[in-house]
């Protein structure tokens, strides 16, 4: 599956500035792995006046067979002959995400003025697939920006009596922020499609948040967009049906735990770190016992995104002076963060590199020290429970990792014994006898000396 990006300024600017805010150098060809296939990033054309970057997902067929999601009746065509390989879906959407995260906070230090800005934008996917009205594809994109170009692909070019497929090649032409565009992309791919191809767990909807932000607020099919993004599921979305028991999320046992380890040590100034657009500062400013509240995080986008859920433009000197926002990193010593009750560590260790693990170690345990520490993390044991999860694959494209029970264990008990703090471990949600709860959470107490 393919889709390009073109970008022909029609000012004196070189076109070939695209490869600074892809990331991407166009003199080379990269491929990189993905659970189902490669993906590799290369450019048909890099000229000042025009320059195009292509993303092609080659999809391992075999890996594919063995992915939960199309599983079947071992004995059905469709077990083997799909349309998975070919059409731009939400593997597609992934692979854009993988190679082009960077791009899509729209961060360039060569060209940071081009990042901000509209540009004049082509991109081209040969095969889309587009489950229901026949407008859906426009309806979707120009509220956006882009004009749409949509051209029906039919189901035999030699029996045209048969009629048009459900798939079409789509060309949208705009002057549209790269960033922004491709976020689009990142989103409405597997909305069309109307499906996904991963298990679609409750932080899915803090990737749509992201990727959504400055242009699906306020879009017309927001509604639609969000149902099929979250793939219909109604425990999911933003409010229950009248007399129906919705299940608790995810999310909010994390939350529920973490605000009980916090008062379980007596902290009141505490650091949120990885903060993300504030879902847990906003748990902590409600309540009065937490004197200072401190969020970091590597993304100023996502500061922004918790300065408006925090409304700190509008609350009083004093609330701005307990609430504070810092950009900065979980792999870095940073001395504005010594000497606080507490640090919580959210569904962050899993998005570090491991061999950046030792740095977190030192940032965390060694220079911040708190008083104690709060550790969420994803339990691979309990991924099998999930019956669209893809056996190996992570609840999360950005996960670059996920611990075991055991491995958690080993990791957290190393970190005490080198750092002077004893370790406990508590489930968070509800939990399986054999495979224990979906999250893991570590709380490390610093020892007193006798």
């Amino acid at each position: 599956m393919l889709a390009t990006v073109t970008y022909a300024p029609t000012d004196d600017q070189d076109a070939t500035a695209l490869g600074f805010l892809v990331h991407k150098h166009p003199a080379k060809v990269q491929t990189f792995s993905a659970p189902v296939g490669d993906i590799h990033v290369f450019y048909p054309e890099a000229t000042p006046e025009r320059t195009t970057v292509a993303v092609m997902l080659e999809v391992d067929p075999i890996a594919l067979v063995r992915n939960k999601r199309f599983r079947g009746d071992a004995g059905a065509l469709g077990h083997y002959v799909n349309d998975r390989p070919y059409v731009a879906s939400s593997m597609l959407a992934v692979a854009l995400g993988t190679v082009f995260r960077t791009a899509m906070t729209g961060r360039s230090d060569s060209y940071p003025e081009l990042a901000a800005s509209a540009l004049p934008l082509r991109i081209e996917i040969p095969v889309v697939s587009a489950r229901g009205d026949d407008d859906l594809v426009r309806r979707l994109f120009e509220p956006c920006g882009w004009s749409v170009e949509q051209t029906r692909i039919a189901l035999d070019g030699d029996h045209p009596e048969w009629g048009d497929s459900r798939y079409s090649s789509v060309v949208l032409t705009g002057e549209v922020r790269l960033a922004e565009a491709l976020r689009q992309l990142y989103v409405l791919l597997p909305v069309l499609d109307d499906a996904k191809h991963y298990w679609v767990g409750d932080d899915e909807i803090g990737k749509l948040e992201r990727a959504g932000e400055g242009w699906l607020a306020g879009h017309p099919e927001r509604d639609l967009i969000t149902r099929r993004y979250l793939v219909h599921q109604r425990a999911l979305l933003a409010d229950p049906v009248e007399g129906e028991d919705r299940p608790t999320p995810l999310r909010q046992h994390r939350a529920d735990a973490v605000l009980a380890a916090l008062a379980d040590v007596g902290a009141h100034r505490v650091v949120d770190m990885g903060c993300g657009p504030g879902a847990l500062l906003a748990r902590l400013a409600k309540d009065r016992s937490f004197t200072k509240i401190v969020g970091v995080d590597v993304s100023a986008r996502s500061l922004d995104q918790a300065a408006r859920m925090l409304r700190l433009a509008e609350a009083s000197d004093a609330e701005r002076e307990r609430i504070e926002l810092l950009h900065g990193s979980v792999v870095y010593r940073d001395e504005r963060l010594r000497g606080f009750d507490a640090m919580v560590l959210m569904e962050v260790v899993e998005h570090v590199d491991p061999s950046r693990l030792g740095a977190l170690e030192d940032a965390v345990f060694a220079s911040a020290a708190p008083d104690a520490v709060v550790v969420t993390t994803p339990n691979a044991d309990y991924n099998v429970l999930y019956p669209d999860l893809p056996v190996g694959a992570f609840r999360h494209d950005d996960h670059r990792f996920e611990w075991t029970r055991d491995e958690f264990r080993d990791w957290a008990e190393g970190v005490a014994a080198r750092h002077g703090y004893t370790v406990s471990y508590r489930p968070v949600g509800e939990a399986d006898a054999d495979h224990g709860a979906p999250t893991q959470l570590a709380l490390f107490r610093k020892e007193v000396a006798a």
